[in-house]
C-alpha cells in the first residue's frame, strides 16, 4: 500500500535534499527581491537609472545563465557524483552571499548585479541535480509525491523570500538584517547538503563539451528523440510561461484592478503558493504514486476555466463602503466583501489545477529518459523553461503596448491555454476520458481499489483476468488501473455502431473466438508489452457466482511467458448494469471494490499433449478465480454476520429455505426465528457450553443452527 506522502520527510533519502532545495530557493528570492526594492526606491534612483528598466535588466541578468550554462551543468551532473557536486555548489553560495553582503553595505549596484548573475549561474548548476537525483533515491511510487513536495517547496520559498526580501530591506538596519539572513541560510543549506546520500553519475566517461551553443542543440535533440519526454518538457515550459504571467503581474493587478496595497499582493502570492502545494498533494492522492499523465488534460482544462472566470470576476471587484475614494485598501478590507472572494477562489483554483498539471510531467520526464542522460534532459527542460518565461514577459509587454488591461491579458493567456489543453486532449484522449469516468464512478459508486502493489509486481507484460459481474467491469478497470489497457473484444461486437467510437479512446483488440489464430494475436499483443484484459467467463454472470471459466487466458499467459493478474470486482453485480434482476436486491449506486490479488505464473508439467495441457490450464485457472473470490471475501465475520449481509444483498423477503412441508422461509423470518429460538436455548445452556443438535434435514434444523451461534 502507498505510504503517506509526509512519510518522505522521515527519510534521509529525501529530507536533506528538500531542506537544501528550500533554503537555496529562499535565499535566491530574498536576495532578488531585496535588490529589486533597492533599485526601485534607493540605489537605482540615486544612480539616475529608470527603476522599471533596471528591474527588467535584473530579471534578464538572473535568467541569462540558464541559457549559457544549462548544457554544461547537465553534463557535469551526469558525469560526477551528485551529492558532492551539491556540496560544492552550496559552498559557492556562501562565498556569493558574502560578496552580496559587501554590495549591500557599500550600495554598489554593479557589484550586486554581478552577484545576481552568479546566483543565477549557481541555480543553473543546481537545477539538473535537484530533479535528476530524485529517481536515484525514491521508489517509482514515491516519485510523484517527491516532485510534488519539491514543487511546493519552490513556490513556498518564492513566497517567503519575496516577503522577507521586500519588507526587511527598507527597515532600519534592513541591509544588515538581510546580510545576516542570507549568510545564515547559505550556511544552513551547505550543512544540510552533507546529509544527502551519494548518487554516482551514470556517465563517468562523458567528455564535457564547453561549446554551450552546440551542446544546447545536442541536449535539446536528445530530449526530442523521445516523444513523451519532449512533450513533458513542452508542457512544463508552458506552465512556467502561464504561471510567470500571473506572478509578474500580481503587484500591478492588486493596485490597478483590485485597488489594493502590498498586503493583497502578499495575499495573492500566498494563495498561489499554497494552491500549488495543495494541487501537488491532491495529484499524489489521485494517481496513488503511479507515474501517469491521466489527470493532465483535465487539469489544463480546469486552469482555463478558472482563468476565464477570473477575467469576469476582476470586473466585479467591490470597494468597501468605508474606504476613502482613491485609497488602496488592505487584505482585511479586500476580503470583507464577499464578491471579492471570487477572485481569491479563481486564483486558488488556477494554482491547484497547476499543481495537478505539472507534477506528473516532471515524473514522466525523469522516468522516460535514459538514466545516463537524465540530468542533461533536465538541463534541456531548464533552457526551454527560461525561454518560455522570457516569452511570457515579452508577450505581456506587447499586449500592454496595445493597451490591453491586465484582466484582458489574463483572458488572452486563458484562451491560449485552452488551445494547449485541447492539444493535450488530442494527444491523450484516453487519459482525459479515463479521468472523467474515474471521477464519475468514484462519486457515484465510491469505488475503492485495493492491492495496487500487486499490480506493480506483475510488471508491464501482463494478462489481467477478472470476474465478469456487470457492463461496468471494463470501464472500472480502465478508469482505476493506472496504465493504458488492451481489451480483447469479439469481432462481431466490435462491428456494432455503438462500439466504434470507443476505438478512438481505448485500445480494443478485435478477436474472433472461432478463429484458431485469435489466440496467437493475443499472445503477440502480450509479448509486445501490452497489458491485456480478458474475462475468463466470457459473459456476464447470470447467477452471481462464477460462470464456466475458459482456459484461453491461461493459455495466452503460459505461451507469452507473462503472469496472470487476478482481480475481483465486488459490488457491481448489485447495480442496475448487472444481469441479476430478480435474483438479488439491486441498488442504483452500490459501493464497488476492485481487489487486485498477487500475480500468478503457471508451471505446466512437462510431457503433456496440447489437449491435456489446455485441460490442466483450465482447471488451474478455475482454481485461481475461485481463490480470488475466497481471498477477497470478508473471512473475519461470523456465520451469523454473513447471514445478515446476505439479507442486505438479497432483501429480507428473498426466499432462502424450503423443505418437504412446502413452507418456504425468507431471510427476515430466518433471522427473526434465530433470535427468538436463541433466547430459549440461552436459558437452558451456559456461555461457551458445547451443544449437540439432532434434527432431521428440515427448515427447523437451519433455524436451530443459527440460533445456537
Amino acid at each position: 500500500m502507498q505510504e503517506n506522502l509526509l512519510s518522505l520527510f522521515k527519510t534521509k533519502r529525501f529530507l536533506p535534499l528538500f531542506i537544501t532545495q528550500f533554503l537555496g530557493a529562499f535565499n535566491d528570492n530574498v536576495f532578488k527581491n531585496a535588490l529589486v526594492v533597492l533599485i526601485t526606491y534607493d540605489v537605482g534612483v540615486r544612480a539616475g537609472w529608470d527603476p522599471a528598466l533596471l528591474v527588467l535588466v535584473a530579471a534578464g541578468i538572473f535568467i541569462l545563465p540558464f541559457f549559457l550554462f544549462s548544457a554544461m551543468a547537465g553534463q557535469y551532473a551526469d558525469k560526477l557524483e551528485r551529492s558532492a557536486l551539491i556540496r560544492k555548489i552550496k559552498l559557492v553560495e556562501i562565498f556569493l552571499m558574502a560578496i552580496a553582503s559587501i554590495g549591500f553595505f557599500v550600495s554598489s549596484l554593479y557589484l550586486l548585479m554581478a552577484v545576481l548573475f552568479l546566483m543565477g549561474t549557481q541555480s543553473t548548476f543546481f537545477g539538473p541535480i535537484k530533479y535528476g537525483i530524485l529517481p536515484d533515491h525514491l521508489r517509482e511510487e514515491e516519485l510523484i509525491g517527491g516532485n510534488g513536495l519539491i514543487g511546493m517547496a519552490t513556490f513556498l520559498a518564492i513566497l517567503l523570500g519575496t516577503i522577507a526580501g521586500g519588507l526587511l530591506i527598507m527597515m532600519d538596519f534592513g541591509a544588515e538584517i538581510i546580510c545576516v539572513m542570507i549568510l545564515t541560510v547559505s550556511v544552513l543549506g551547505y550543512l544540510s547538503s552533507h546529509k544527502i546520500p551519494v548518487s554516482n553519475g551514470l556517465s563517468p566517461d562523458l567528455k564535457i563539451n564547453y561549446n554551450f551553443m552546440s551542446e544546447t542543440i545536442n541536449i535539446i535533440g536528445k530530449a526530442r528523440a523521445k516523444r513523451p519526454v519532449f512533450l513533458s518538457i513542452l508542457g512544463i515550459s508552458w506552465f512556467w510561461l502561464y504561471g510567470a504571467t500571473y506572478l509578474a503581474q500580481f503587484p500591478t493587478f492588486a493596485s490597478e484592478v483590485l485597488k489594493s496595497n502590498e498586503q493583497v499582493v502578499t495575499l495573492l502570492l500566498c494563495i498561489f503558493s499554497v494552491g500549488i502545494g495543495v494541487g501537488s498533494i491532491i495529484c499524489n492522492r489521485l494517481v496513488r504514486g503511479m507515474v501517469t499523465a491521466r489527470f493532465v488534460p483535465l487539469a489544463a482544462l480546469m486552469m482555463t476555466a478558472f482563468s476565464i472566470d477570473l477575467y469576469f470576476a476582476s470586473g466585479n471587484v467591490i470597494t468597501p463602503s468605508f474606504a476613502m475614494a482613491g485609497d488602496l485598501f488592505g487584505a482585511g478590507e479586500f476580503l470583507s466583501e464577499p464578491a471579492n472572494w471570487r477572485v481569491v477562489g479563481d486564483l486558488f483554483g488556477i494554482a491547484v489545477s497547476g499543481g495537478i498539471y505539472i507534477v506528473p510531467l516532471y515524473a514522466i520526464m525523469q522516468t522516460s529518459c535514459k538514466e545516463e542522460e537524465r540530468s542533461r534532459i533536465i538541463a534541456a527542460n531548464n533552457i526551454l523553461n527560461s525561454l518560455f518565461m522570457v516569452m511570457s514577459a515579452l508577450g505581456a509587454m506587447v499586449l500592454m503596448m496595445m493597451d490591453f488591461t491586465l484582466p484582458e491579458i489574463f483572458l488572452v493567456i486563458a484562451i491560449l491555454n485552452a488551445f494547449v489543453a485541447l492539444y493535450i486532449c488530442q494527444l491523450l484522449p484516453q487519459d482525459l476520458i479515463q479521468s472523467i469516468i474515474r471521477t464519475l464512478l468514484k462519486t457515484f459508486y465510491r469505488v475503492e481499489i485495493l492491492g495496487l502493489d500487486n499490480y506493480r509486481k506483475a510488471g508491464r507484460k501482463t494478462v489481467i483476468i477478472a470476474n465478469h459481474t456487470s457492463y461496468l467491469d471494463a470501464m472500472l478497470l480502465g478508469a482505476f488501473l493506472p496504465d493504458p489497457l488492451t481489451y480483447a473484444i469479439n469481432t462481431h461486437v466490435a462491428e456494432k455502431w455503438w462500439v466504434r467510437p470507443a476505438f478512438a479512446f481505448f485500445d480494443l483488440l478485435p478477436v474472433d473466438p472461432t478463429n484458431p489464430m485469435a489466440t496467437k494475436t493475443m499472445i503477440r499483443a502480450v509479448e509486445s508489452g501490452r497489458r491485456c484484459v480478458i474475462f475468463p467467463e466470457g459473459r456476464i454472470t447470470m447467477t452471481g457466482a462464477l460462470m464456466k471459466v475458459y482456459e484461453g487466458p491461461g493459455t495466452i499467459s503460459y505461451l507469452a511467458g507473462a503472469p496472470l493478474l487476478p482481480i475481483r470486482i465486488d459490488g457491481a453485480d448489485r447495480s442496475p448494469f448487472s444481469r441479476l434482476k430478480g435474483l438479488i436486491k439491486r441498488r442504483m449506486f452500490p459501493k464497488i471494490t476492485i481487489n487486485i490479488q498477487e500475480p500468478v505464473n503457471f508451471e505446466v508439467p512437462g510431457g503433456m499433449s496440447a489437449r491435456d495441457r489446455r485441460g490442466w490450464i483450465g482447471r488451474e485457472l478455475y482454481d485461481v478465480m475461485s481463490d480470488v473470490i475466497f481471498k477477497s471475501s470478508n473471512m473475519e465475520r461470523t456465520l451469523f454476520h454473513a447471514l445478515i449481509d446476505a439479507k442486505k444483498t438479497h432483501s429480507g423477503k428473498h426466499i432462502v429455505l424450503e423443505d418437504v412441508e412446502r413452507a418456504p422461509l425468507n431471510y427476515k423470518k430466518l433471522i427473526l426465528g434465530s433470535f427468538v429460538l436463541g433466547r430459549k436455548i440461552a436459558q437452558r445452556t451456559a456461555r461457551g457450553e458445547r451443544v449437540g443438535v439432532m434434527l432431521p434435514n428440515t427448515v427447523g434444523a437451519v433455524v436451530v443452527f443459527f440460533a445456537c451461534i
